[in-house]
């Protein structure tokens, strides 16, 4: 069973940064893509980013900019560095991976922007 775990979360003040990992159980090159989510209450989980196995790179319009995805193909993870985060960057964020029809997903970590 694909295992996906989400860390680096928390609280920080508008304008500041976080860096969310996303560590996965099997080869990245396992999968198609590893997607960036975030779902705010009432919401759909939003895409954010993402990163295909070819190292093709999409970021949603709302993050461009402000965010980077990366990845560590011997540690099997990946990264999403957030910069000048805004109050509406507010959300649990989660990390999907996807391969043709299956998706695995994370239990998602907590992104709170405010002063």
């Amino acid at each position: 069973q694909v295992q996906v775990v989400e860390s680096g979360g928390g609280l920080v003040q508008p304008g500041g940064s976080l860096k969310l990992s996303c560590a996965i159980s099997e080869s990245i090159f396992d999968f198609n893509a590893i997607h960036w989510h975030r779902q705010t209450p009432g919401r759909e989980r939003d895409f954010v980013a993402s990163i295909n196995v070819n190292g093709r790179i999409d970021y949603a319009d709302s993050v461009k900019d402000r965010f980077t995805i990366s990845r560590n193909t011997a540690r099997n993870e990946i990264y999403l560095q957030m910069n000048n985060l805004k109050p509406e960057d507010t959300g649990v964020y989660y990390c999907k991976a996807s391969i043709f029809a299956r998706d695995y997903w994370g239990q998602g970590t907590q992104v709170t922007v405010s002063s």
